[in-house]
């Protein structure tokens, strides 16, 4: 067996409280100035290990630690895990999550996440299944790196796993309660009880979470937008028969209600490089127009207040048998159901324009058995994984009633107005013209026409995997591991409008007919004299006359074919390391792995044209990593060197019509991850976390060209391809990932009086400029800024309670979310705001 995983077992005891959010821990040790670090178990490898022996990037944060830092959620965790990025998007629906700049828009239901979630090792299918409260929590740990062998849904960015309290028969528990600004109060208890004695233990875990919202909403009242609202049980029972056989039973329900989300106005329209944009059209038909950069004023206006409701249940059943000293075998079963129903201004103005609805629902089962063996030099897992997912979706965009003199105001230039639209068109096609089509009508949209499509898919896959580690000698171990992937999709799209536009003789011959008009209607007749020259045939420009044509405008609209589709793949990943224990307290490894996402279809409704299903997306990553610890300088030390390249990468922009999902051909991310943990001094605890990415679409020939830079300076994309539609977004830096992520934290710990303990600590994150969006548009930048977070704990040993006073973003530094282009509104920038500053008092009881 390997020593080196004991190579700090001794008696010591913990201090009463740890730094928060850094991989470490500290205990005396005989007298007042020496300590020794304390071990972190970590299953990064379906086992327990010593997080120094695991050759793996991985951050890994205990359950006390969340508890101290009034951690809410996993947008909490992004800035003291390197390499960690988190958004919350338009919805509670459409989170985000990546590391080393690679992951996956939560925009788009047809997408798998490229960072795996995992919670008690059962894969959570939908990313918005995991913002809720993370209450009763044992660990977090973090996975840098493809995790393409061991980890059941195979991904190329990295996992991230929770493990919850498991039941004991030891009688304890504990209370916690919250109260913050923005009337916030969260409360969260759990306890154990002991049924059999040595045989069956029961735990159960609960919580509420309310707080007003974030955003005033003219003409709602003030904090109506962001606010919260979640409550959820767990409950659980852990039976052990024999000291070899165990189960564990866990059934978990959770609710979140709430108004979400809110956007700022980063950018307005009110004058452009042509001329008053879409704001001044807002503006002139009695709508609220935000000028300037409004990210920092929570301020909006809508029309209505959007709603984002969503239900996360399920059963999960492990069980572990030691069927010798050295085999054991495991057993993980799940059953899990995700709902979701949002309710959204999507022109987020308070015009009546567009109203989207969306109903989701995923249902997933899961099985996975494995058999861990543990030698004298070999330890090893294999295992086979079966998982079937059902996705459900329905989905409508209705047409306001001020939709249609927007629109009409908008195809306007200069002094020229719809008339005159009207007059270029019946002109060439209409009475007196050289066609035989009816004269244009000024129902460009219908007050109340809807566009609604329902999305069905059913998804089967399975895997087999096998990983072991050897003791090559002493010193050097070799680990390596192999998994094979089988992928079946079958997906269904049917749309429907309530409007009967004119289908053209071809949806290509219409948009060329809508392109030359639009070109002519600029002053440029270029396009429309050559399409027009000797044509006979004018039914690519019937649907001008007929009512609601718009529909064709809007992607979000556009009458589309059903889509029936089937996907089948498989797939071969694994890694390679090789690991060197230099010394008693330093290992240096180098690993090779790869990782598998699968492809599948858009379940949006896109432009015509586009192709609505994406390919698989893989990964491949060459990582060199240092953990080391000095012991008589309390100091630990953990590096990593990655590069990591990803092919056909899914890509999902926003282009202010609609998304566009597609394989954006080849990414790259290198950089290098730095995380320290020291005690200086007695009661003086430091961590400071690095992350250097660079990360960046090394090949992208077909993606989104800028919008709002255009428009506000008359200069086009400078990568725009020959076809004029899409650009060349090579070299281009991935969105939302700073190239320098910081993370300094600091705490003092001293003794008020006998029993009375008591602490403070600060933490500064600071992070580089970045993109907020995939066509990496200028004016969607993102500058540099930094968080302070601070933090004054009393610990009343005897009675076993803390008083935490917390603050975070204590300075209300204002920065952006993400941010993207106003449906409708070219040149218009929205943010979705990062949190101001927040502040509150817990109390922890454990009994």
């Amino acid at each position: 067996m390997n020593s080196h995983k004991k190579r700090f077992a001794a008696p010591v005891s913990l201090l009463a409280a740890s730094i928060a959010l850094a991989s470490h821990g500290v205990s005396a040790q005989g007298n007042d100035d020496a300590f020794l670090l304390e071990e972190i178990v970590v299953t990064a490898q379906k086992r327990e290990q010593n997080l120094q022996d695991v050759p793996i990037a991985v951050s890994a944060f205990s359950g006390e630690q969340l508890q101290e830092a009034v951690v809410k959620d996993i947008f909490d965790l992004k800035n003291s895990a390197p390499g960690l990025q988190t958004v919350q998007e338009q919805n509670n629906s459409s989170s985000g999550f990546r590391v080393r700049g690679i992951g996956t828009s939560g925009q788009n239901f047809g997408l798998e996440s490229a960072v795996g979630m995992y919670v008690d090792g059962v894969y959570r299918a939908r990313q918005s299944a995991m913002i809720g409260e993370m209450i009763d929590v044992e660990a977090v740990e973090i996975l840098r790196g493809p995790q393409g062998t061991l980890f059941g849904k195979n991904t190329p960015a990295g996992a991230i796993q929770f493990r919850t309290v498991a039941p004991s028969h030891e009688a304890n528990g504990y209370a916690s309660v919250t109260a913050g600004n923005y009337g916030q109060i969260n409360a969260s208890a759990a306890g154990n009880l002991s049924v059999i004695e040595d045989v069956l233990a029961v735990r159960g875990t609960v919580f509420r979470s309310e707080r007003d919202g974030l955003y005033d909403v003219k003409g709602f009242g003030s904090e109506e937008l962001n606010n919260r609202d979640r409550e959820g049980v767990r409950l659980q029972a852990l039976y052990t028969p024999t000291d070899d056989l165990s189960v564990r039973l866990i059934a978990d329900y959770a609710v979140i209600d709430e108004n979400c989300c809110g956007v700022s106005s980063t950018i307005d329209t009110l004058t452009t490089a042509g001329g008053p944009g879409s704001d001044a059209i807002v503006a002139g038909l009695g709508g609220t127009v935000f000028p300037g950069d409004t990210t920092g004023d929570f301020e909006t206006a809508l029309n209505f207040v959007p709603e984002s409701k969503s239900r996360d249940r399920g059963l999960s059943a492990e069980v572990n048998w030691d069927v010798s000293d050295d085999y054991t075998l495991t057993s993980i079963t799940a059953y899990r159901k995700f709902d979701s129903d949002s309710l959204s201004d999507s022109d987020f103005t308070d015009l009546d324009m567009l109203t989207s609805v969306d109903e989701a629902e995923s249902t997933t089962f899961s099985q996975e058995f494995r058999i861990t063996y543990t030698g004298d030099k070999m330890n090893a897992v294999v295992g086979a994984y079966y998982f079937q997912q059902d996705l459900d979706l329905d989905a409508s965009l209705t047409a306001g009633a001020d939709l249609n003199e927007v629109v009409k105001l908008g195809l306007g230039s200069g002094s020229s107005t719809f008339t005159d639209f009207q007059n270029l068109y019946n002109g060439i096609v209409g009475p007196g013209g050289a066609g035989a089509v009816p004269a244009a009508t000024d129902d460009v949209f219908l007050s109340s026409m809807v566009a609604g499509h329902t999305a069905k898919q059913e998804h089967e896959s399975w895997a087999i995997f096998g990983q072991f580690d050897y003791n090559l000698t002493e010193e050097l171990i070799l680990t390596a591991g192999l998994r094979y992937t089988d992928e079946e999709k079958d997906m269904t799209t049917i749309f429907n409008e309530d409007w009967t536009p004119t289908d053209p003789t071809s949806e290509a011959a219409y948009a060329a007919a809508f392109g030359a008009l639009g070109d002519a209607f600029g002053g440029d007749n270029t396009a429309l004299l050559a399409l027009t020259n000797g044509m006979t045939d004018f039914s690519a420009f019937a649907p001008f006359s007929q009512s609601g044509w718009g529909g064709y405008l809007f992607s979000g609209m556009t009458p589309r074919d059903n889509i029936n589709a089937s996907l089948s793949d498989s797939q071969v990943t694994g890694t390679i390391k090789l690991s060197w224990l230099a010394t008693e307290e330093t290992m240096v490894y180098v690993s090779y792995g790869t990782g598998y996402k699968s492809g599948g279809t858009n379940t949006d409704r896109i432009a015509a044209g586009f192709n609505p299903v994406f390919d698989a997306e893989t990964s491949e990553s060459l990582e060199v990593g240092l953990k080391t610890e000095f012991p008589e300088q309390a100091l630990r030390i953990n590096a990593a060197l990655h590069y990591t390249t990803v092919e056909d990468f899914q890509a999902n922009t926003f282009t202010g019509t609609g998304f566009l999902l597609q394989n954006a051909g080849e990414l790259e991310s290198y950089g290098g991850e730095l995380e320290l943990f020291w005690v200086p001094a007695q009661n003086t605890e430091v961590s400071f976390n690095y992350a250097y990415t660079h990360a960046e679409y090394s090949e992208f020939d077909n993606g989104n060209c800028w919008t709002a830079t255009p428009v506000h300076t008359g200069v086009a994309d400078p990568d725009t391809n020959a076809d004029g539609e899409s650009c060349d977004r090579s070299g281009d830096k991935l969105p939302l990932t700073p190239e320098h992520a910081v993370n300094l934290g600091v705490k003092q710990s001293f003794s008020l009086a006998d029993g009375i303990d008591a602490y403070v600590y600060g933490e500064y994150t600071f992070l580089s400029g970045l993109v907020q969006g995939n066509d990496t548009d200028p004016l969607k930048e993102q500058k540099d800024y930094g968080l302070l977070n601070l933090r004054a704990g009393v610990d009343f040993v005897d009675s076993d309670l803390m008083i935490t006073l917390w603050g975070r973003n204590v300075l209300d530094e204002d920065y952006k979310g993400s941010t993207f282009d106003a449906p409708l509104q070219d040149g218009r920038l929205l943010t979705a705001a990062g949190e101001p500053r927040t502040y509150g008092i817990t109390l922890n009881k454990m009994f």
